[in-house]
C-alpha cells in the first residue's frame, strides 16, 4: 500500500474503531432511546402548596413527579408553610414519587459521611412507618454537591440525584448522581422566557429536569413559582404533548449501574442561574 493511502486508511480505522467504542458505550448505558419532549418536574422542601394545589394541578393534566421531603427548620410544624407526614403520605397514595432532601436541609458539603448517612436514615424511616417505599432519588440541599455523597448514595442504594445547573440532562454523559436541573423561580416575563426555552431543550437525547419550589412558596418567598404560571407551562406540555415523568422513572431508558460505572463525576456548571 502506498504512504499516502496507507496514512489516509490509518485514520479511517481509528475513526472507525472510537465512533464503535462511543457506540457501544452508549448502548450500554442506555436502555432504550430517550425520546424527545421527555421532562421531569421535581418540587423540594415539602411546601404546603405541593399538597394544597400542586399535586391535583398535576393529577388533572396526567403528569408526574417527584417530591424531595425535609423538615425545613425551625418550622417544619408550621402547617400553613410545610405539609404535613400525612398530607406526604396522601401525595404517595396519589401515585407520586416522594424522595428524600436530607432531614435537615443541611448541604452536602458541610455533613460527614456519617451525618449524612444519618439524614437519610431519617427520611427513610419516617417513609417505611407510612408505607411509602423507601427513596430512591435524591435532591441535594442548595445544589451543594460533595464526592462524599456519591459513596452515600451508592451504598443506600440510591438510582439519582438532582442538582442545579440550568442546562439538560444527558444521560450518555452526566453522572446519575448529579443530574442537572432548571429553575422555575420567578414572575417576570425574563423568568417565563427563560423557563420556556428550557422546556424546549428537551430533545435529541437529553431530558429536561425542573427543580421548583412552593407554587407559590410562603416560608420562602424568593424561590416562589406564581400559580398562574406554573399552571400555563402545565397546560403549554399538555397541549405540545411532553411527557411528565418522576425522577424514579428515568431508569427505564437508564442503566443506572452502567453509568455510575462508566461516566466520571463532573462538579463543573451544577449552579442554577439566576
Amino acid at each position: 500500500m502506498k504512504k499516502p493511502f496507507r496514512y489516509f486508511y490509518t485514520l479511517w480505522v481509528a475513526a472507525t474503531i472510537l465512533t464503535l467504542c462511543s457506540c457501544t458505550t452508549s448502548t450500554q448505558v442506555m436502555r432504550k432511546q430517550v425520546p424527545n419532549k421527555l421532562v421531569v418536574l421535581t418540587f423540594d422542601d415539602a411546601s404546603a402548596s405541593h399538597a394544597t394545589y400542586v399535586a391535583p394541578l398535576l393529577k388533572k393534566y396526567g403528569f408526574g413527579g417527584t417530591f424531595f421531603i425535609c423538615e425545613f427548620p425551625p418550622d417544619f410544624e408550621d402547617k400553613t408553610k410545610y405539609m404535613s407526614w400525612e398530607q406526604i403520605q396522601q401525595l404517595h397514595q396519589m401515585g407520586f414519587e416522594i424522595a428524600s432532601h436530607t432531614r435537615s436541609h443541611t448541604h452536602i458539603a458541610k455533613m460527614a459521611k456519617e451525618k449524612q448517612a444519618e439524614e437519610l436514615q431519617y427520611i427513610e424511616d419516617k417513609c417505611r412507618e407510612l408505607g411509602i417505599p423507601k427513596p430512591t432519588t435524591f435532591a441535594y440541599p442548595g445544589y451543594s454537591t460533595h464526592p462524599s455523597a456519591l459513596e452515600t448514595l451508592q451504598e443506600r442504594g440510591y438510582l439519582f440525584a438532582r442538582a442545579g445547573g440550568s442546562r439538560p440532562y444527558n444521560p450518555t454523559t452526566d453522572h446519575p448522581y448529579l443530574i442537572p436541573s432548571y429553575s422555575t423561580t420567578g414572575n417576570t416575563p425574563t423568568d417565563k422566557a427563560r423557563v420556556m426555552g428550557a422546556i424546549r431543550e428537551a430533545k435529541g437525547g437529553k431530558i429536561v429536569v425542573f427543580t421548583i419550589h412552593g407554587v407559590p412558596d410562603v416560608a420562602h418567598d424568593w424561590v416562589t413559582t406564581p400559580p398562574e404560571l406554573f399552571e400555563e407551562y402545565l397546560q403549554y406540555l399538555k397541549d405540545n404533548n411532553y411527557k411528565v415523568v418522576a425522577l424514579r422513572d428515568l431508569q427505564r431508558y437508564l442503566n443506572v449501574e452502567q453509568a455510575r460505572q462508566q461516566i466520571e463525576p463532573d462538579y463543573k456548571n451544577l449552579v442554577n442561574k439566576p
